[in-house]
């Protein structure tokens, strides 16, 4: 689906990738740049991948780059410029306020990019960095890390046109991520798994949300409606006592409801009335889920697009619609501020 008022480049059609794909059987040459606290695993994870030679992260602390470097046998270096020539994909995994000066970087110089979400801090950014993937013929994969999740994969599977919609990721308080609000933090990956499984437009949006302690919103909600009449309600927190992440997905005959957390996925469904009953009866199952870590999976996803010149699950053109969305219910949620402030 595709927001209003968004205008998207052409996908990347296979023979017109710039960067060559590597040459089977080759190792895969790939770098983390920002091996911070998710920086460090996605390094971890490249270390050990097989078919994948991790040849250097780059911090802008120095010794942080030289610790990482130090445990997964690599190069470090300070900046990514350093990386040209040298690799064939990296993961992004700096602090979203420079998300579009290192993706510019490593897309202008063709290299393939698995950027963490979200894009940028902005529409205009976003659509930047979009649409340098696109111009260098490079593939962009954004890291919306739920789209992976074994059991929202099985629920995509199942969903059958969702007419409601329900979502709820609430957790508490820390201290990363805090120069973007909880919009951007968190209810961005429930945004973008909604807009994948309603195939319709989004025609408008409501959203209230509050400060709580940190000068950005903390908690928030908002309705997102359809064209086909669907509506999804998103909430998010990360100033809640108890984690709770969960969705539902109604549909005509039953809804799906998923634990985040525990991947698992009940099915709710009606069977026809019977024995003179005037109503139809609810059955539950549990549905089969092979659980699996969403981040190995996720990288794994990006290695193989990568190797077979294939569009990303999560490409950056739907990492691009979740943000200009997110943007949308930030400027809803500042409208309600004013008003109930009078200002």
């Amino acid at each position: 689906m595709a927001a209003p008022g968004i205008a998207l480049p052409g996908l990347i059609p296979l023979s017109r990738l710039k960067q060559p794909r590597p040459t089977p059987g080759t190792p895969l040459r790939v770098a983390v740049v920002g091996v911070g606290c998710l920086g460090a695993v996605h390094a971890d994870i490249y270390h050990r991948m097989p078919g994948v030679r991790l040849v250097a992260v780059v911090d802008t602390d120095r010794a942080r780059a030289e610790a990482a470097a130090a445990r997964h046998d690599c190069q470090a270096f300070d900046s990514a410029e350093q990386l040209v020539g040298r690799v064939d994909a990296a993961s992004i995994v700096v602090p979203t306020s420079v998300h579009l000066p290192v993706a510019e970087i490593v897309l202008g110089n063709g290299i393939h990019a698995m950027l963490e979400k979200p894009v940028a801090p902005s529409v205009e950014e976003s659509r930047a960095i979009v649409e340098l993937a696109a111009a260098r013929r490079v593939i962009l994969q954004i890291g919306h890390l739920e789209r992976f999740n074994a059991g929202v994969m099985k629920l995509a599977e199942w969903a059958d046109n969702p007419r409601f919609i329900e979502v709820h990721r609430l957790g508490a308080f820390v201290e990363r991520a805090t120069d973007v609000d909880v919009v951007a933090d968190l209810m961005i990956h429930d945004i973008d798994i909604v807009l994948s499984l309603v195939s319709a437009e989004l025609k408008d949006v409501f959203a209230a949300g509050a400060r709580v302690i940190t000068e950005h919103i903390d908690i928030a909600n908002a309705r997102l409606e359809f064209s086909n009449g669907a509506v999804a309600n998103v909430t998010a927190s990360r100033v809640s006592r108890n984690r709770f992440r969960r969705i539902r997905v109604f549909s005509r005959h039953g809804y799906l409801g998923l634990n985040f957390t525990d991947q698992e996925l009940d099915h709710v469904f009606t069977e026809p009335a019977t024995g003179g009953a005037r109503f139809p009866k609810l059955v539950e199952r549990r549905l089969a889920v092979e659980p699996q870590l969403p981040l190995n999976a996720e990288l794994a996803h990006f290695v193989d697009c990568v190797r077979l010149g294939r569009r990303p699950l999560v490409a950056g053109e739907d990492g691009l619609i979740a943000v200009q969305v997110a943007q949308q219910v930030r400027q809803k949620i500042s409208e309600s501020i004013s008003q109930s402030t009078g200002g």
